[in-house]
């Protein structure tokens, strides 16, 4: 039996092993200035972001605020579009698409066609004189200190730059240090693409302000144009404490000569005050970031957001050996990891998912959109807004594992919106109670289908978004949580699947299928795809499970459950492969999108207790290959650590660490953003949340309904050696974890709901601790 082989021993004094972690080893370095965009180093304190390119001469400071979009609030629903529903279904079921796709584009789409776009808010320029000699150059991001610094030697004078985001003061500080008296000079500029009303000005003595209006947005493509008049207002405010030597303002710039040190803070806002109302002030969100930041000292400041910081990204250290690339620039540790795969790489790509997810999204903020909060470009790419049928929901894989849950709380908040305008998409477009959302939204909570009817007719975007709220809960076991957000959520986004699933008219065995939906993003506008039915599924039976926890609705939750049987079960295809649809066969592709694995990961319906099902996701893996775009890669990363196979999990991620600065491929670029091509930040949280998987999954529940810790499942053995602390699990335990020769050493499991503690073992799940002590933790050793 198990006993004989482990022994387990009660631990009352836990002491966290980060506090033994080596933190200063989590850096970004370069020997060189930033070229790019995509080189330079990005901070943020969750709505504010900046991108820090560590120019000698000019240093650009590119930043963002997370609520400048073009556009103004609007419902982008469309009445009577339920009248083309029926004929819409009958048309695909006769197997006559393209006049299906053809009526729908007529009737049942978005208006306007296509969502807003997120918007780049400005530059601070800082111009120096010239220097004849430049030596000793180095610039770098800190992941624990979120501290970006840039240092340098010229004329023999070492300068010293350091820029953070603080979230404490909601602010950016930049500060400039010469180790010679009196020897920085410089102009200090801000600057705007966004030239309609754009207007700099002197405020005071130390404070220069730019502000303006969104400049009108026009885009055309595939013959279709969309137009968004520019209506948001933004106001910059720059504000400049100097050590030594003189300051000038003036309506231009900011003059400083001869100083010892300089204080640059800046402070932004916007009229964004919702999805709904312009009435913010943005002067006077500025002035009081300004306010509130008092006589407070750059150290002070510096003090508070890095004590705000660690106190987050510090839960968790991971260590996976290596470290022979650690001497290296980080591009040329990326240049070099193929050739010579360092597993300490793969530990900062980690830390450095987590490192950005704090930067990017922070409870009274809005979620991390395609690009977390950076963005350069009027017209960025797919917009830089919300694309759900698999991005956004990718962005938070990591924030309950990974120990950061209060970065959840933006999602949760923007879900609680799309429920509104959701409502009035299910009524117009379904005749349907509850809310929907399909594959995109923006900061106006857009709901309806965008784009084209082939891909952009996908209803379950706003199920997968819900399915978060539920993990929340799995995680926490925060009852209030899910009596005040989640249930009320959970329960609209299920009654409206209940209204929207039709019968099948095919198999004649009373299963209920979903249509018209896609399987993103491929395959056009059909009936019954199978990733709508895993998630429905999974929602349903959430839900109802939720009602049952809270002791409510149980007609309700008796009515979901049955609807979650009928749904058409998963199918086996010819070749072995995982049906994509209820009625195409058709395994034979490499497309990037793998989305009828969902039951897989994220979902939990696919396991190796289902070993048929489990082996039909290993062979689509297989006919689809391990090559994709960023994003595609990551989730192939969880998917292969779901399938308890970590040596294909590690090749597909030794795949992914090639550099896109230097090609364009998917990969990395310099600065280590996700490379689609081109960037687009879920693939580096995705990464993140599949390492985790690697190490420690918990989606698996025990007949008696207890979650499974499963430690090390798909542990490579490139990673033979090593240690984490601080990961998160289902059922409410944090986790650490030991291995040495790629077996398990110890694993500490703190229990803090004080529920049954269950490890999966070689011979099955095996109850270690029928009772737990909350707060108590539990020591688990091999002898």
């Amino acid at each position: 039996m198990i006993y004989k082989k482990i022994f387990w021993m009660v631990v009352l004094i836990y002491v966290c092993s980060s506090a033994f972690a080596d933190w200063d080893r989590l850096q970004l370095t370069y020997d060189e200035p930033a070229k790019a965009w995509t080189d330079a180093l990005p901070i943020g304190n969750g709505s504010m972001g900046a991108m820090v390119f560590g120019g000698i001469q000019e240093e650009r400071i590119q930043f963002n605020h997370d609520t400048l979009w073009v556009g103004n609030p609007r419902s982008y629903s469309r009445r009577g579009a339920v009248d083309y529903l029926p004929e819409i279904r009958k048309l695909l079921f006769e197997g006559k698409q393209k006049e299906a796709e053809n009526l729908a584009t007529e009737h049942f789409m978005s208006k306007p066609l296509r969502q807003a776009a997120y918007q780049p808010f400005g530059d601070v320029i800082l111009e120096f004189p010239e220097f004849d000699e430049v030596t000793n150059y180095q610039r770098s991001l800190h992941l624990d200190e979120a501290v970006a610094r840039t240092v340098f030697t010229a004329d023999g004078v070492t300068y010293r730059r350091v820029v953070f985001a603080s979230n404490p003061d909601g602010l950016i500080a930049i500060r400039l240090k010469a180790d010679k008296p009196g020897s920085l000079t410089c102009k200090v500029r801000l600057s705007s693409d966004h030239k309609k009303s754009l207007k700099i000005e002197k405020v005071n003595k130390d404070i220069l302000r730019m502000n303006g209006v969104v400049d009108d947005y026009r885009l055309e493509k595939r013959n279709n144009i969309t137009e968004y008049e520019g209506v948001v207002e933004f106001e910059a405010q720059l504000k400049v404490v100097s050590r030594g030597g003189t300051v000038q303002v003036t309506d231009e710039a900011i003059q400083v000569k001869d100083a010892d040190s300089i204080i640059l803070y800046l402070a932004t806002g916007t009229s964004y005050e919702n999805y709904r109302s312009l009435d913010a002030n943005p002067g006077e969100s500025c002035a009081q970031i300004f306010q509130e930041m008092g006589r407070k000292t750059y150290r002070e400041i510096l003090e508070d957001h890095q004590a705000d910081h660690r106190s987050l990204f510090r839960r968790v250290d991971l260590n996976l050996g290596g470290g022979h690339s650690l001497g290296l620039s980080t591009d040329d540790r990326l240049n070099g990891y193929q050739a010579n795969p360092d597993p300490d790489f793969a530990a900062l790509l980690f830390q450095y998912g987590r490192y950005l997810m704090i930067a990017s999204s922070r409870p009274g903020g809005q979620a991390a959109n395609l690009q977390g909060l950076w963005n350069d470009k009027k017209t960025p790419s797919w917009d830089s807004k919300y694309t759900i049928n698999i991005n956004t929901e990718m962005n938070y894989w990591l924030a309950e594992l990974t120990n950061i849950s209060e970065c959840h709380e933006p999602l949760f908040a923007m879900l609680d919106d799309l429920q509104v305008t959701g409502s009035e998409v299910a009524r117009d477009f379904y005749g349907a109670r509850g809310w929907v959302v399909h594959h995109n939204t923006d900061g106006w909570r857009g709901a309806a289908p965008i784009n084209a009817s082939n891909h952009g007719i996908w209803p379950t975007g706003g199920a997968w978004l819900a399915t978060h709220l539920w993990e929340r809960y799995l995680f926490s076991g925060d009852v209030s949580f899910l009596t005040d957000c989640g249930y009320p959520l959970l329960k609209g986004a299920s009654e409206f699947f209940l209204d929207y699933l039709i019968s099948d008219p095919v198999y004649g065995k009373g299963w209920l299928v979903s249509g018209p939906s896609n399987s993103p993003e491929r395959g056009g506008l059909v009936m019954a795809p199978t990733m709508d039915h895993q998630i429905i599924r999974y929602l349903l039976s959430a839900t109802a499970e939720a009602a049952e926890i809270l002791q409510k609705d149980a007609v309700f939750a008796g009515e979901l459950r049955k609807t979650a049987e009928r749904i058409a079960p998963n199918q086996v295809g010819e070749a072995g492969q995982l049906k994509e649809w209820l009625y195409v066969e058709d395994p034979f592709t490499d497309h990037r999108h793998v989305s009828h694995l969902w039951g897989l990961h994220p979902g939990n319906e696919i396991t190796q207790e289902t070993p048929d099902l489990f082996e039909a996701c290993k062979k689509t893996l297989e006919l689809r290959g391990d090559k994709a775009t960023g994003w595609s890669r990551a989730w192939k990363v969880n998917f292969w650590a779901r399938l308890r196979d970590g040596e294909h999990m590690n090749d597909v991620l030794t795949g992914f660490f090639q550099n896109a600065s230097i090609k364009r491929q998917a990969g990395f670029y310099n600065n280590l953003f996700d490379a689609h091509p081109p960037f687009q930040i879920d693939g580096n949280f995705g990464l993140t949340s599949g390492i985790a998987e690697a190490l420690l999954q918990s989606h698996q529940r025990d007949s008696d309904g207890n979650h499974i810790l499963d430690f090390l499942p798909a542990l490579p053995s490139a990673w033979s050696e090593g240690a984490i602390s601080g990961l998160r699990a289902r059922g409410g335990f944090e986790i650490s974890i030991s291995w040495s020769k790629g077996k398990l050493k110890e694993a500490k499991v703190e229990s803090m709901l004080g529920k049954p503690i269950v490890v999966r073992t070689p011979e099955g799940p095996e109850v270690v601790h029928a009772k737990t002590i909350r707060g108590n933790t539990y020591s688990i050793k091999l002898p």
